[in-house]
């Protein structure tokens, strides 16, 4: 029972969140105690040296003192702080705590908000119940302390404090050990972060493409396949309607939200420093049915987890970007070219010519964009240019010419029938 024990350190490529111990601060969890009084002591642990993976305990006494002339309730509290990106499972570090000159006692191990935590009551009572610590007096436990098999491989040493989650021990009055890990490793960090490779049109659709990148450093690699989940969020009450998609064996595939968080491919179980960055390549856009009507700032966050075990978040790092909703395209309406007549003298007789003058207009109508007097089809210009006004002048020329022979013809028919009358 406790709370969380952590503290948030901004790294340049993201934020990585671990745990830290904390003393002074743990009562947050817990009421009050009548006095913030009592100071522990642990002592140099047996046999010394380095905690194995899987290897032999070590052991050390715990006393705490009360220097008050009242009783205070003691509820002990062992915060272990380890050095590492990975988070602890129960059975990763052995404890067990046995009473010296104290209530027969019983112990267990906690892990709420992601911290590996160390308790212990009175045999005779409820889990979490307390220890009159009498007054001018101590009470003294023999604590061992070990690890699993299973440790992580990229944690290192770690440190193991003596404190009480309802806040009897003094500011500056809570002891603690570092514990050795043999083999040494150096430990290091996850880090993650987001990269914005583009946003603009695509097709129809306003998108956001984006790369959720991941780096381990420091030796060893986790023992779990790493899980993230995505949410999103932006400002006012409209919904959203959100379409997002990853990068999957090469194709874009939807992600579908359950419970509003979005679960990505998981990175598989020994991702280290020599595996590089990995990076998850996704897009995000507004869905017919979103209510956004416009420019809008977006938070996509990632957070980052074990895929089993101990799954409180390893990193949460947030980004922020701009998306347009979907743009539908304006329906084109038939325009008329200035440059044509709205109707249309019927020709003194049908040619080929007129024929292709009436299917290049129709044409030209169709393809229109924006501007009525320009086209974006090449042969439909042709067809304009080759039946403009140069066509209808030869045309009404060749009639006249055809007009006056026939006249003239018939002044020589007339002017015969006078001669041979």
């Amino acid at each position: 029972m406790s709370v969380r024990t952590a503290a948030a350190i901004a790294v340049v490529a993201g934020v990585v969140t671990t745990l830290l111990p904390l003393s002074a601060t743990a009562a947050s969890a817990a009421p009050a105690a009548d006095h913030t009084v009592l100071r522990t002591e642990m002592g140099t642990p047996v046999p010394s040296g380095p905690l194995t993976r899987g290897g032999a305990t070590e052991t050390f006494d715990l006393t705490v003192k009360n220097p008050t002339g009242k009783a205070v309730e003691y509820k002990p509290w062992m915060l272990l702080d380890p050095k590492g990106p990975s988070l602890l499972d129960a059975d990763d570090v052995a404890f067990k705590v046995e009473a010296v000159d104290a209530p027969a006692t019983k112990s267990s191990i906690g892990q709420q908000d992601g911290g590996w935590q160390g308790t212990f009551s009175p045999s005779a009572k409820d889990d979490y119940a307390g220890f009159d610590i009498p007054a001018n007096g101590k009470m003294t436990w023999k604590v061992t302390i070990g690890l699993g098999a299973n440790y992580p491989t990229n944690n290192g040493d770690f440190n193991l404090t003596a404190t009480s989650y309802n806040n009897s021990v003094a500011p500056g009055g809570a002891d603690s050990h570092l514990f050795k890990v043999d083999p040494q490793t150096k430990p290091g960090e996850l880090k993650t972060w987001f990269k914005q490779v583009s946003s603009g049109k695509d097709g129809q659709e306003q998108r956001a493409y984006l790369d959720l990148n991941y780096q381990a450093t420091g030796d060893g690699t986790f023992g779990t396949a790493l899980a993230t989940a995505l949410s999103l969020s932006h400002p006012g009450e409209q919904f959203a309607d959100f379409r997002l998609q990853a990068l999957i064996d090469g194709r874009w595939q939807d992600l579908e939200a359950k419970d509003s968080r979005y679960e990505l491919p998981r990175i598989a179980k020994g991702f280290g420093a020599a595996s590089g960055v990995h990076t998850q390549p996704l897009r995000l856009s507004l869905g017919k049915d979103s209510k956004l009507t416009k420019r809008t700032t977006i938070t996509m966050e990632a957070e980052v987890r074990h895929a089993e075990g101990n799954t409180w978040p390893l990193t949460t790092v947030p980004v922020k970007f701009p998306l347009v909703p979907i743009t539908e395209p304006a329906p084109t309406e038939p325009t008329t070219n200035p440059t044509t007549p709205t109707t249309t003298t019927p020709s003194p007789s049908p040619t080929p010519s007129s024929t292709a003058t009436s299917t290049g207009v129709q044409q030209a109508v169709a393809t229109t964009t924006g501007n009525s007097n320009v086209t974006t089809t090449g042969s439909s210009t042709g067809s304009l240019a080759a039946t403009g006004a140069g066509s209808s002048t030869g045309l009404y020329a060749g009639l006249a010419a055809a007009l006056v022979a026939l006249g003239a013809a018939a002044a020589w028919l007339g002017r015969r029938r006078r001669t041979h009358v």
